[in-house]
């Protein structure tokens, strides 16, 4: 089998590529066909463990389980995982090969070119259609000499390209038709269609923008997609976190939720361990930043992190670090919670004589928890099967850290890790302040429940059954293939797939 490939590149970041990849892929898997999803360089602090024990952007996941697939490093062979503002900790199929500077890494990129062809074809053997995502824009001039991800890539997967542009940030006619300028002129020859994304209105409003989009490029515009909110997808990585703040209203007119408040670290990864949180009807879940947001939390998470150490200081110097002393202490029922990163910076010392995370080989935690945290070269990843202690319930979850915890004083553990000799995670008073290394812990259903139950009752409610929520990921799925399906050219989508003039 050798399967027909297409590309999805975008005019810059943020336009909604990984969605209309899932849409996309969710469409294909419908009309029958064997379906996987491809991107060569993903940068996310999003990201999850495969079954092969390897870690892949959290976006490409997401586009697997629209195929109905287990995630694979082939599917994402390389992931950046920014440090700091210029440099990287790089991903290659699924393991770190080191923290890498901008400039070291476009040195790096030639030899990890060959890992790239090789994961996709592996792919091409296996599948009937991939979907490939592209990164950024394919028109950044400065990364075209040493692209492996955008129209270099389409070209050796002999994939016609879709250029997506999003219509709500304004200006997606000149982004479109700029974009396209900026690529050769057989890089042009490639660009077989436009989709504007995020469009909100009447569609025959942009009959003459699209009829001189045609005129002026000579490149069909597909489809229109109209923006949504109604459709949960996870999304890519922490920059959606700006548009995903609850709005007050609803608080404000006297429902009373279970406040959830996880702080927004700079280098917060994961972010989408919180997902199934909001999408709980009893549940107002936020993302703050500021000290002051944390007035009315009646449980605070301090998530997973690329730069423990990094987060850590500026947590001390936001003056989120007292906040959090303070509100936990003002209020006898709140809950704090250290998730991964958050799990560290919750003991009372870091070590990092390999300078793994930054310059510092010691620093001192919040030390709510007795424990304490040094990180080794090698990192841990796996998929986790685990027992909660106290409750006997049974859920899964992933570990991805350099971080090796282990008890200053004895204390109890949280989690017990089926199939192995070991704990995982520190509790002290009677659970509520705890910590752990699992990802992922929310999105078992009972556990999920049981733990916004305990936090009802510490606000005087009572318990609801586990299942109150609807939220269904496949449903979401099918929904965004309907969405796409009914806004798109399919038969000319279909045409372009298959090559034909």
């Amino acid at each position: 089998m050798a399967a027909k490939a297409i590309q999805i590149c975008g005019t810059g970041s943020g336009v909604g590529k990984s969605v209309i990849v899932a849409g996309l892929c969710r469409i294909f898997l419908q009309d029958g066909f064997k379906v996987a999803p491809f991107k060569a360089q993903n940068m996310s602090l999003n990201s999850f463990v495969t079954h092969e024990g390897g870690e892949i952007g959290r976006a490409q996941a997401m586009q697997a389980a629209a195929c109905r697939l287990k995630p694979s490093v082939d599917m994402n062979p390389i992931l950046l995982k920014p440090t700091s503002d210029t440099g990287s900790q790089v991903i290659l199929r699924g393991k770190p090969v080191g923290n890498m500077s901008a400039v070291e890494y476009k040195d790096y990129k030639n030899r990890a070119r060959a890992e790239v062809l090789r994961s996709f074809d592996r792919l091409k053997k296996d599948f009937e259609i991939v979907v490939i995502e592209g990164a950024g824009s394919p028109a950044e001039v400065n990364l075209k000499s040493h692209d492996i991800v955008n129209m270099k890539m389409a070209e050796a997967a002999d994939a016609p390209v879709i250029l997506v542009g999003d219509i709500d940030r304004g200006g997606v006619f000149a982004w479109l038709i700029g974009t396209l300028d900026l690529l050769t002129k057989r890089e042009q020859k490639m660009v077989k269609g436009f989709i504007i994304n995020k469009f909100r209105g009447d569609k025959r409003l942009l009959k003459s923008g699209i009829d001189f989009l045609k005129k002026r490029t000579g490149t069909e515009v597909l489809g229109v997609i109209p923006y949504f909110k109604d459709i949960k997808i996870p999304e890519e990585d922490s920059v959606a976190l700006e548009e995903r703040r609850p709005a007050t209203g609803e608080w404000r007119q006297g429902t009373k939720k279970i406040d959830i408040a996880v702080v927004k670290l700079p280098y917060t990864s994961n972010f989408t361990d919180f997902d199934a949180l909001e999408n709980e009807v009893d549940v107002r879940l936020r993302y703050i930043s500021d000290k002051d947001e944390l007035k009315g939390a009646n449980v605070i998470i301090i998530p997973g992190t690329k730069n423990t150490i990094k987060d850590l200081i500026w947590l001390r110097k936001s003056g989120l670090a007292a906040k959090i002393l303070s509100a936990f202490n003002s209020k006898p029922q709140a809950v704090l919670i250290g998730i991964c990163g958050g799990y560290q910076m919750l003991g009372r010392v870091i070590y990092d004589s390999g300078r793994i995370e930054s310059t510092l080989t010691e620093i001192e935690g919040l030390g709510l928890l007795p424990i304490g945290t040094t990180f080794k070269p090698e990192k841990v990843l796996s998929q986790t099967k685990a027992v909660e202690i106290d409750t006997g319930i049974e859920l899964e979850g992933y570990e991805i850290h350099h971080g090796r915890t282990i008890d200053l004083e004895t204390c109890d553990p949280v989690f017990k890790i089926r199939d192995q000799k070991r704990i995982d995670g520190t509790k002290i008073e009677n659970g509520r302040i705890w910590g752990t290394y699992l990802h992922g812990i929310f999105d078992n259903t009972v556990f999920r429940r049981n733990f916004l139950n305990k936090a009802r009752k510490g606000i005087g409610l009572g318990p609801l059954p586990a299942g109150s929520n609807r939220f269904n990921l496949e449903d979401e799925f099918d929904k965004l293939a309907k969405l796409v399906r009914n806004n798109i050219d399919m038969k000319l989508l279909y045409k372009i797939l298959d090559h034909r003039p």
